[in-house]
């Protein structure tokens, strides 16, 4: 892992941390605070798979609402424009399996944010 990869953040909608960092995959920790969404966004390089530990969650994906819950999963294709949105009371853990030939931060294509961020 490099040292100039982040290896945490705090963004406005709740938190991540990188559990596992290799060339071709990334695990994360994810929380998402209630009520509160990550921007609707796309990866060029990568695929990501979303597994809920804990908490209730909206996933639209390529324009599609899909409900998840503790212990569903979905799979997210390179290129596809994604966002998850906490729907509880309660935080949105989920773990985030990276794929692919790039895993920085800045493989980020954002189309919608709340917090100004493009």
């Amino acid at each position: 892992m490099e040292s100039s990869e982040l290896q945490s953040a705090s963004p406005p909608w709740g938190r991540w941390e990188v559990l596992l960092s290799q060339p071709t995959y990334k695990v994360k920790r994810v929380i998402v605070l209630p009520g509160k969404r990550l921007s609707y966004q796309k990866h060029s390089k990568r695929e990501e798979l979303w597994n809920i530990v804990e908490g209730q969650s909206l996933v639209t994906l390529d324009g599609k609402e899909i409900r998840l819950e503790c212990g569903q999963s979905i799979n997210i294709s390179k290129g596809s424009l994604h966002r998850i949105s906490n729907t509880g009371q309660c935080p949105l853990i989920f773990i985030e399996i990276q794929r692919g030939s790039y895993l920085g931060e800045d493989d980020i294509i954002r189309v919608e944010d709340d917090y100004g961020r493009s």
